[in-house]
This record gives C-alpha cells, sequence and structure tokens, in this order.
C-alpha cells in the first residue's frame, strides 16, 4: 500500500454534500483574528490554538519551532473543546462539528476497507475496541507565505509520521506538503504531493504500522514554507485511549517477528506530544 493516497472518501459531488470551501474560509477566518483574540483561546486539553513555532514536528532540528499556527478540535464527546463566540464567528462552531461527524462516519468505513485488506473481519478495529470512544481530532492549519528573512532554514512543518490510525487531508491547493517513501534510507528523497480537486490524502499513522509490523507504512511527509498563505485541515484518527496497539498474528511469522512491542494508544501519544512540544 502506497505511503500516500488520494482517496474520495465523501462524495462531494452529492446535493447535500459539505463545502470544503466553506470549511477553509472558516479557517482563514479564524487565523484572520487578531492575535490576543486568538490566544483566548490557546490550547488546553490538547484542544485550542497554538501560535507560531510553538511546536517542532522534527525534534532533531536544532532550529526554531515550524512556521504553523493551528487549532486542535477534539472529541465531541467530552466537553473540552474551546470555540470562538458565535458572534465574531457565526456558524463557525456548527462547520467544525459537522465536518467531525462526517470524517469520523468516513473514517470508519476506510478502517472496515483496511481490515479486510488484512483478511481481517470487517468490524476489527471495533472489537479490538479502537472505535469505542476514538480520540480523533480535526486540525486546522495556517502556514502564512514567506515570513523567513533569516539563512536559517525554517519549515512549514517539519519531517514526522502521525501518531495513529490513519489521518484524512484537504488543503486549499497552495503547494508545499511532501511525502518521503523510503524513510529509512539516506539521504531521504521527497516527493510533491498534488492537491486533487474532491479528494482526501490519505496519510497511515504510526500506530497502523504497528498493527501491520511495517506492512502499511506510516508516511513520512513536511511542508515546506509557502510563498503565499496556505491552508490545510487535517482529520486525525487515533484509537480509544485504552486500546492496545499490537502485531497482528497474520503480520507476523519466525522469520518476520513484531517490529514494535505492544503499547496503549495514550501512552503512545501522550510521548510523542511530549517530544513535540518539548515538555
Amino acid at each position: 500500500m502506497p505511503d500516500a493516497l488520494q482517496f474520495p472518501i465523501i462524495d462531494l459531488s452529492s446535493p447535500d454534500r459539505f463545502s470544503i470551501a466553506n470549511l477553509i474560509r472558516q479557517s482563514s477566518n479564524f487565523f484572520s483574528l487578531p492575535i490576543e483574540e486568538k490566544m483566548k483561546l490557546v490550547t488546553k486539553n490538547h484542544r485550542g490554538y497554538t501560535a507560531l513555532h510553538a511546536e517542532k514536528l522534527d525534534t532533531t532540528l536544532t532550529t526554531r519551532g515550524d512556521s504553523k499556527e493551528s487549532f486542535y478540535i477534539g472529541p465531541l464527546t467530552d466537553d473540552l473543546n474551546q470555540w470562538p463566540l458565535e458572534e465574531d464567528l457565526p456558524s463557525w462552531r456548527c462547520t467544525m462539528e459537522t465536518y467531525h461527524q462526517k470524517l469520523l462516519s468516513s473514517v470508519t468505513k476506510l478502517l472496515s476497507l483496511i481490515a479486510l485488506s488484512l483478511k481481517l473481519e470487517e468490524d476489527f478495529f471495533e472489537k479490538v475496541g479502537a472505535l469505542i470512544e476514538p480520540l480523533a481530532f480535526i486540525r486546522l492549519l495556517h502556514y502564512p507565505g514567506d515570513l523567513n528573512s533569516s539563512s536559517e532554514e525554517i519549515f512549514g512543518a517539519s519531517a514526522h509520521s502521525d501518531y495513529g490510525m490513519v489521518t484524512l487531508l484537504v488543503t486549499d491547493g497552495v503547494p508545499g506538503l511532501q511525502i518521503c517513501r523510503e524513510k529509512s534510507k539516506q539521504p531521504r528523497v521527497w516527493e510533491d504531493v498534488p492537491s486533487m480537486s474532491g479528494a482526501f490524502i490519505v496519510n497511515i499513522g504510526d500506530m497502523m504500522e504497528g498493527w501491520t509490523n511495517g506492512l502499511f507504512r506510516s508516511t513520512l511527509h513536511r511542508v515546506l514554507q509557502p510563498r503565499q498563505d496556505r491552508y490545510s485541515v487535517a482529520f486525525f484518527t487515533n484509537p480509544s485511549k485504552d486500546c492496545i496497539v499490537e502485531c497482528l498474528e497474520s503480520c507476523c511469522t519466525e522469520s518476520c517477528p513484531p517490529r514494535f512491542p505492544p503499547i496503549k494508544a495514550i501512552d503512545y501519544l501522550e510521548e510523542r506530544v511530549r517530544l513535540t512540544y518539548g515538555l
């Protein structure tokens, strides 16, 4: 299975289609607010606003943090999300909640296809507890255009893989996203990922790589600093916090033993977050 796929999961041509253009526009509206207003919603419980250079996804770099700002929206059932005032951004919350619901439904269908491709039962990921209370997050992303006036190499998002099962990504069409197919080889070879209207970019995450013992590899990717403002929206699907991620019997043999030890989903997520934010 390729590291990154273009996968039309939601039929954007249907009469009741969700408008991706409106989603991007609503995201832009938030990031256009004064910094003082955005900082009122600064991240708590991994929900809310993160400012420019607040994180560094490639922890081996010695440069300052990545050149992007973002906003996290987590599961809709736990009342931990932060929201801009309706009077400031009308329909903003409704737009994001609708998108979260639609994407979670789509990801559930995608995971059933992945299970079938592994010769497992269609509802395998439900049976192992991954979808009891999945830690599914929207991340709105804004990469400001050409901010770097120094000679220091700064990325919009430095090289990393996503943490969970699968990620669905839409963009505004501005280029910058790149993938590395052979992440263990040096020097790394980077390829541009084109944007396709009516399709999502699908990334495999680290925990899916762990389940499949590397049969499905997590996608090493990065975003170059764009010359113009760039907007994207990622939907990260992580297993329920108590789900144990361990190599599937069908993905290991005596000659190919498990490459990753079993781990509880929340433990892996918390360690990755700690490293990303230098906690």
